[in-house]
């Protein structure tokens, strides 16, 4: 079978982001591992043209089929293109990299350019037997791109389908090509003097489609909302049909049908756009921290804002062990403000009255709620840093160290039990294993009746990290359903969340859902195990 060759992804498979903005650790950071037993480095990974792929699994008329709907250059088989979208971004993925594990392999990768064209493949895969993975940025954290791989699987790669499609000024709504990741779509809006204001920290490499089919939230959650908050329309290819949902802002035409799609993880079929809100982009932005002597004070002071319904754009709190690390901010400006207790970001952002009338509002309040104001530094330090973050991962790999995280979401009057029940649930199950961990916690994500929080695990790797991790992530899982909370706020369900999703939504759910993916995908066709067994 001769291989076809495509256009590699952006990032590198098994390190996050750009090569040019990769990081190394400092020697503060280095002795702080020193704590936790971490001094020796982790083994070399293998090298990614050693990993083994299985054998492709698609050739004759089924392939042939594929290459008829977007042309032979789009479809490749190679080694190098599909182990480009091999999994995603989880810790549990890049170890199994790392190991040299490429068993999740799809078949083939095939990229449309239009709407039409993932109508054709589609079709070429239910006709021949196939499952199809749609994949664009790569970054699921939860194994929403491992399908089950019990029949020949094509990734469906929508990186070509990108750009600007509509912007309606009046309305202030644009709509986007699926494919078209967040820093681009922001550059078209921008020179179009509006912006969506998403976020996420997985900013550089999500694209809209992906943000829509998992619930997204972005860092400025506080005042634009999460993705499927800014959702006004999408268009969705089925195994049966186009489905273009989202006539008007609301309805009282039945139940919104948007909600079928947003948070559907592929499983019912491939949004091929999407519309959302949009707003003029800010004239100003002010970024500003604020110190609380305690999480509890803190997580209080946030409740407040949000009840009271002024809030400001960004609102985020790190616990005592996020602060005193400062794994919040990898900027070192941020953390010189900051002696012990609590750090807070806050943001603001729009015209200068109204930035200036809530940020008079939000100084007055935070202070009578137990803040202190420590200026603009250390909310500049984390603006400007803030999606750094993931970039640390890789060199903590690299040195040793077994680190992730997870997230959740609960009521406010749960979010202390929650919190606590985690953190020992985490904290246990790594001690147990002879690996003494932070837990780290943050707050990012608030509305009026509770609030998400994001926990950041290190420990020391043993020589089964994979495993490792699992028996936490059990026991933290556990935890959440035992609280009540949801599995997940923004990360969705892919495979890894999946059992205890079911347990959450109930059997009478799980029914109407298993009936929506039989109407739509009959022969199953669509991202086979993922979200739904």
């Amino acid at each position: 079978m001769t291989e076809t060759a495509l256009t590699p992804v952006t990032f590198t498979p098994g390190r996050w982001g750009s090569p040019e903005s990769s990081m190394h650790l400092s020697d503060s950071v280095r002795g702080a591992l020193g704590f936790l037993g971490i001094t020796e480095p982790a083994p070399t990974p293998v090298p990614l043209d050693a990993v083994e792929l299985p054998v492709c699994r698609l050739e004759g008329a089924a392939l042939d089929a594929l290459r008829a709907t977007v042309g032979p250059e789009h479809v490749a088989t190679d080694h190098d293109a599909r182990l480009a979208r091999l999994r995603g971004f989880s810790t549990p993925d890049l170890l199994r990299l790392r190991a040299g594990d490429g068993a999740d392999a799809p078949d083939a990768v095939v990229a449309p350019a239009t709407h039409d064209e993932v109508l054709a493949v589609l079709a070429a895969c239910r006709a021949n037997g196939l499952a199809l993975s749609p994949f664009a940025g790569g970054t699921s954290v939860t194994g929403g791109l491992a399908p089950d791989r019990g029949r020949p699987t094509v990734s469906l790669d929508l990186r070509r389908m990108t750009g600007l499609l509509a912007l309606d000024p009046v309305s202030q709504t644009a709509t986007l090509a699926a494919g078209t990741r967040l820093p681009e779509a922001e550059r078209l809006l921008a020179a179009e003097g509006f912006e969506i204001g998403h976020f996420p920290q997985s900013y550089e490499g999500a694209t809209v489609g992906g943000c829509a089919v998992t619930r997204s939230a972005g860092q400025s959650s506080a005042g634009y909302g999460r993705f499927d908050d800014m959702v006004v329309a999408l268009t969705v290819v089925t195994p049966i049909g186009t489905a273009t949902v989202g006539t008007a802002p609301k309805s009282a035409a039945g139940p919104d049908l948007r909600q079928l799609f947003l948070g559907s993880e592929g499983a019912f079929g491939v949004v091929t756009s999407v519309t959302v809100r949009v707003h003029p982009v800010p004239a100003v932005r002010r970024f500003t921290g604020w110190h609380f002597p305690d999480f509890a004070t803190g997580a209080a002071a946030m409740r407040a804002l949000a009840q009271a319904n002024i809030r400001p754009t960004v609102l985020r709190l790190s616990d005592e062990a996020e602060t005193g690390l400062n794994l919040a901010n990898p900027s070192s400006a941020g953390a010189s403000a900051v002696t012990g207790g609590c750090l807070m970001v806050v943001g603001v952002e729009g015209d200068e009255l109204d930035v200036d009338c809530r940020e008079r509002y939000l100084t007055a309040r935070l202070a009578e709620l137990g803040g202190t104001d420590l200026g603009t530094a250390p909310g500049e330090a984390w603006r400007a840093g803030r999606f750094r973050g993931p970039y640390l991962r890789d060199p903590l790999l690299d040195a040793g160290a077994l680190v992730e995280t997870l997230e959740t979401v609960t009521w406010w009057s749960n979010l202390e039990r929650l919190k606590g029940s985690v953190t020992a649930a985490v904290t246990d199950a790594l001690g147990a294993q002879g690996t003494p961990a932070v837990v780290m916690c943050h707050i990012s994500h608030v509305y009026p009746t509770g609030a998400s929080l994001y926990f950041t695990v290190i420990a020391k790797a043993l020589d089964d990290p994979l495993g490792q991790w699992m028996r936490a992530k059990q026991a933290a899982n556990a935890a959440i359903r035992a609280a009540g909370a949801s599995i997940t706020h923004h990360h969705a369900v892919g495979t890894d969340h999946r059992a205890t999703y079911l347990e959450e939504i109930g059997d009478v759910q799980l029914t109407a859902l298993r009936a929506v993916k039989a109407a739509l995908d009959p022969e199953n066709v669509c991202n086979p195990g993922i979200l739904l067994p």
